[in-house]
């Protein structure tokens, strides 16, 4: 369904010569469509402070739903023009409402310039893009997928014993050619909270492990633009306790390879609670190293006794950190330089190895960061750092 809401789109942009956005009751972006500059629109006037928040962040704000909502495009059932504020970035916008059966279940948007009279039933386009609208509205309500099938089918392809059935659901839903990436939601203590309200339509929200974990499946753009992961990621932490963290995974066409997504994305959530320089929320392409330290799934044997003791452990990684430095690391350390030479001394002794051997060191680095990657116990936030 999400192909054929895709091609309505872009038709009424065709037809009324003008970018065009579809959204539902709940003003959250379905489809939308950049218009190509080939009929009568201007270049550079296809695009505001709104249009641009609502396919970043796939929805709008309180204030300029309201401001929307106050020119009647909820009791409409004709085409509206809502005037522009220009003091809020709001452009002139044609409104076609979607419905079906009577019952409103979104709206079409034009940024039409104000080229479209909706008084003249004879304008070019005017009826074909009401047409369009009329099968939009049939679609949402009697083609597309319930939100709770969805969430079921997100959990059973993370979680269940049948994880590809549930997949082909979710490609089905979501068509195969759709760019989609996951987000992954850890709250901190106390946890998910009560009553707490999942991102809107087009994101696929699934609580796993008792609410100690939340999977968000969302479709991008055409073009897999990543950038409306990271808008979704701060609006949701925005309802998480204080340190939750968030992490977004590379992209990829369809659902196929959801629990490699949902591997990146726990691990770049995980590591964005330990790391300050990547909080609160990190993407798996920006990970680096840590890529290769999930990779190691944990510290070697041997460094069981250094791990025992947070002060040491903290200054080795500290001073790998920086390159074997010890001025530099005794002043991130705010330590006497004599102080860390004791301290590495003491790291060698408790692990056996040669901190002048980069083999040694190299294990040591891998080890001390893998241990701080270890994850929490459910429930209990953020792994403090040492």
């Amino acid at each position: 369904m999400r192909d054929d809401l895709q091609d309505l789109v872009d038709e009424v942009s065709r037809v009324l010569g003008a970018p065009a956005t579809l959204e539902d009751r709940e003003f959250t972006l379905l489809a939308f469509c950049a218009h190509d500059g080939t009929g009568p629109a201007t270049p550079g006037a296809t695009m505001d402070a709104v249009r641009a928040r609502s396919i970043l962040g796939r929805s709008s704000t309180p204030e300029v739903r309201a401001w929307f909502e106050s020119h009647g495009i909820t009791a409409a059932t004709a085409p509206v023009r809502v005037p522009a504020d220009p003091a809020a970035g709001i452009l002139t916008r044609l409104c076609v409402p979607v419905r079906a059966d009577g019952r409103l279940h979104g709206w079409l948007w034009l940024l039409d310039e104000g080229r479209t009279d909706v008084g003249d039933p004879t304008a070019p386009g005017l009826s074909e893009a009401v047409l369009l609208a009329a099968e939009a509205g049939r679609l949402l309500a009697e083609g597309r997928p319930g939100a709770d099938d969805l969430s079921a089918a997100l959990r059973a392809v993370l979680t269940g014993p049948a994880p590809q059935r549930a997949a082909r659901s979710l490609t089905e839903a979501l068509g195969p050619a759709s760019a989609v990436t996951l987000v992954a939601l850890l709250p901190a203590a106390p946890g998910l909270p009560t009553g707490w309200v999942p991102p809107g339509a087009g994101a696929v929200p699934a609580v796993l492990a008792g609410g100690a974990e939340v999977a968000v499946l969302l479709p991008l753009p055409g073009d897999g633009d990543p950038r409306p992961a990271g808008a979704l990621s701060g609006a949701a932490l925005g309802g998480l306790p204080p340190g939750s963290t968030a992490g977004v995974a590379a992209a990829r066409l369809g659902c196929g390879d959801l629990p490699a997504q949902w591997h990146e994305a726990r691990t770049a959530a995980r590591v964005a609670a330990i790391d300050p320089r990547l909080a609160p929320a990190a993407s798996w392409s920006e990970l680096g190293a840590w890529r290769q330290v999930a990779a190691v799934g944990g510290p070697d044997p041997s460094l069981t006794a250094l791990l025992a003791d947070p002060v040491l452990s903290r200054t080795a990684e500290v001073w790998l950190d920086c390159a074997g430095s010890p001025q530099r690391a005794a002043t991130q350390l705010c330590i006497h330089r004599q102080t860390l030479y004791y301290r590495l001394g003491r790291v060698q002794e408790l692990t056996g190895l040669d901190l002048a051997d980069g083999g040694d060191r190299l294990l040591l680095h891998l080890g001390v960061r893998a241990a701080r990657l270890t994850p929490a116990a459910p429930g209990r936030g953020p792994r403090p750092r040492p």
